[in-house]
């Protein structure tokens, strides 16, 4: 078994390392003993019992990309083809847990470079492998697998800093870099990146471009993809570098074309990022509306006409009731949790919450925000413990302008609660804001009873395809963070039209004739 493979069996069949399991807490255990018919869920399957289908690299294959990565950095063993068969969606966890892995790559390859990563490419290519790139195996849509045979492109050794221009305020990371790492590297340049996503702990730079990552700071740092000013990109016609300025009026902006991507077009490699000083100050706390439209119209007034707090994070009255963590309010209303960061807050911290008192908002206190500040990775290990407990829990997420909001809330709730069995828990936030609009974040609680687990992935593939329908026919996007994938392809291709598909097809056909880069994802 490789390092990586090491590593992901820590975090098989769950979000993350089990040393890092959080107990449910007893406000959700009690939750589910009283509402919902729970079983304890089976014994699940760990990494080492787990045995793929053989792979069928032959080889001339196995020859080739040896050569090009060195057979150290080449695997074939169950684990390592196990471990890089999936991602962290729950249908990706429980299939994991039952021993299931329907979709394992040929090989794992560990590249060093760019360069090596374009003659990975084209060697693929000549011997009918398709590639998909592999960062911290964080996607929860369906985007780490191919249809046809594949290998795994294993980013983790291009982990490096490798530059820092203090004058611009610019970075040089490459795409195999952890977030962790890569705020630890930053912050001994006095720099932070403030992408903070829930991923945070396990993903990859790369990931964050490919996917057009939104992490909780957004309302002050912005989006991934705003943070990005130039990529580095390997694809099997060669290198693409885009990005040579702040800004430019030569002609369309080709980083548009790798945001968001996830890998169709190219394998990023390299991101040249914005960076800022660390914040001398953070400041978090909550404020309560008597419901999720006020709530919704006071981020809306801070989004718009300021000012414009570093977090802004509404949940609605399910939410807040019961709490990400089990620690709920028993007051009623929602929750919106504010938080400031930067050199002084004193003042941003003073008019915010002038702003949200004229909207009808009672103060909290520092409380509820520094509870969340602190629990913010808590939500996936709570997963963890309601999938060990019997219960289903999985997500859902997409973005719409302000004046569709409400509607588009009424009906993702309506197509899941006409879907999902009764009882079940959909609870609500919106987590990240702009000018013109917000995202919506869902999360639903469920239990399928006695079906077994194909039955219930099942009953979920229906619930989440009515709740797609919905997001489409109320005017929101398919997703405003967790990327298209598999999952969302079909929808994707509606969202864009035909002409915009084509369009897009053009452009992979240009750069991978042979279709070797990720095929299935993003586009049919």
């Amino acid at each position: 078994m490789d390092a990586s493979a090491e590593v992901h069996q820590a975090g098989w069949g769950r979000w993350g390392d089990r040393a890092k399991a959080r107990p449910l807490p007893e406000g959700v255990a009690k939750l589910l003993g009283q509402v919902f018919d729970v079983r304890p869920a089976p014994a699940t399957r760990e990494l080492d019992q787990v045995a793929p289908r053989p792979s069928t690299l032959d080889a001339a294959a196995l020859a080739a990309l040896a050569a090009i990565v060195g057979s150290e950095h080449l695997h074939t063993d169950d684990a390592s083809r196990a471990a890089h068969g999936a991602g962290k969606s729950t249908p990706d966890l429980l299939r994991q847990r039952a021993g299931e892995v329907p979709h394992a790559p040929e090989a794992v390859l560990c590249p060093a470079d760019t360069e090596q990563v374009v003659a990975v490419l084209r060697a693929c290519g000549e011997h009918g492998l398709a590639a998909v790139p592999f960062g911290g195996g964080t996607s929860v849509v369906g985007g780490l697998t191919s249809p046809v045979a594949y290998v795994a492109l294993d980013l983790r050794r291009l982990d490096r800093l490798v530059a820092v221009d203090q004058v611009s305020r610019t970075a040089v990371l490459q795409a195999g870099l952890p977030a962790p790492r890569a705020d630890e590297l930053l912050a001994a340049h006095g720099l932070t990146l403030g992408h903070v996503p829930q991923s945070y702990e396990y993903a990859t730079i790369g990931g964050f471009a490919a996917t057009r990552s939104s992490g909780q700071l957004s309302a002050g740092y912005g989006r991934f993809d705003d943070m990005v000013v130039a990529l580095t990109v390997a694809t099997p016609q060669g290198v693409l570098h885009t990005g040579r300025a702040p800004a430019s009026a030569a002609g369309p902006d080709l980083r548009e074309l790798f945001l968001g991507s996830e890998g169709a077009f190219g394998v990023i490699t390299e991101v040249t990022v914005r960076v800022r000083p660390v914040p001398v100050q953070r400041h978090h706390e909550g404020w309560r509306f008597d419901s999720f439209e006020a709530g919704a119209a006071a981020a809306r007034t801070l989004a718009q006409d300021g000012p414009k707090p570093t977090v802004l994070r509404l949940s609605d009255e399910v939410e807040t009731m019961i709490g990400a963590t089990g620690a709920g309010r028993g007051d009623g209303g929602c929750l919106l949790v504010v938080g400031h960061e930067g050199a002084d807050v004193t003042a941003a911290v003073e008019r915010t919450g002038q702003v949200l008192a004229a909207c009808g908002g009672t103060p909290l206190g520092t409380g509820p925000g520094e509870h969340w500040a602190a629990h913010r990775f808590d939500a996936p290990y709570l997963r963890d413990g309601l999938l060990e407990a019997g219960a289903f829990a999985e997500t859902l997420e997409t973005a719409a302008f302000w004046s569709a909001l409400p509607g588009l809330y009424a009906a993702v709730r309506e197509a899941l609660f006409a879907t999902l069995p009764t009882p079940s828990l959909v609870l609500c936030h919106i987590s990240h804001v702009y000018e013109t609009g917000a995202s919506l974040y869902f999360t639903v609680v469920t239990s399928y009873g006695d079906a077994v687990a194909e039955d219930a992935l099942a009953g979920w593939q229906r619930a989440k395809e009515a709740a797609n329908e919905a997001i489409i026919a109320a005017g929101g996007t398919i997703s405003h963070h967790h990327g298209v994938g598999t999952e969302h392809r079909d929808w994707y291709v509606r969202e864009i039209g035909p002409l915009g598909v084509a369009a897009l097809q053009a452009v992979k056909h240009r750069l991978d004739p042979a279709a070797v880069l990720n095929p299935g994802v993003l586009l049919p």
